[in-house]
């Protein structure tokens, strides 16, 4: 089956779970200066990695569906497991920002982020096995090291989190600097001259 409805489904959770994050940023009642502004700074933190966060998981699914030109069932399905779990991350930003960042909403945090890396490692799996092992995408990913490090760094950043959950915060940064930018494996094969999506199968 195409990939456009899933495409279009997914751009709109997105979105969706973008919108929700941004209205945890309330407009301060009382006071029109710096000052009236410092209780929203864990709100703001939140926002950022999480949004960051997020748009690193468009861009990515962005590429590698670039690279496929039609899906199976198992496919949709891993796609919405995919959703399901980016959909709780306005849930865990709210909780750790309400709770100034204290053990158990950050830990919360780091769970949702690892289900998220996993939920991405078995579409992405579900693809390949559908595409073969010799596809573009199979070889643009390749052993996935960097996905796979990923969820180690989250689990140390969760069982950290009950006792120093700045640190695990940290820690989620890192991750989140690591796949800043667009993953260049997949890039180089988008921008490579033998690449056409209309070829794939």
């Amino acid at each position: 089956m195409k990939k456009g409805r899933l495409e279009a489904f997914s751009d709109g959770v997105v979105a969706i779970i973008i919108t929700i994050m941004v209205l945890e940023l309330k407009i301060p009642e009382h006071g029109n200066d710096w000052k009236a502004l410092a209780p929203m700074l864990p709100f703001f933190l939140s926002y950022v990695l999480s949004f960051v966060n997020v748009g690193i998981y468009w861009n990515n699914h962005h590429h590698m569906f670039y690279l496929v030109s039609n899906i199976t069932g198992g496919a949709l399905w891993a796609n919405l497991n995919l959703l399901f779990w980016l959909s709780l991350i306005p849930f865990g930003t709210g909780w750790m920002a309400n709770n100034h960042f204290a053990s158990v909403p950050v830990a919360v945090y780091g769970g949702i982020l690892i289900m998220c890396g996993a939920s991405y490692a078995l579409l992405s799996g579900i693809l390949i096995s559908h595409c073969g092992k010799n596809s573009e995408l199979a070889q643009a990913i390749g052993k996935d090291w960097k996905g796979k490090l990923s969820v180690v760094i989250y689990a140390a950043a969760v069982a950290i989190a009950f006792k120093l959950p700045l640190v695990s915060c940290a820690l989620y940064v890192v991750v989140a600097c690591m796949w800043f930018i667009p993953d260049r494996r997949i890039e180089k094969v988008v921008a490579s001259p033998k690449s056409s999506p209309g070829e794939r199968t």
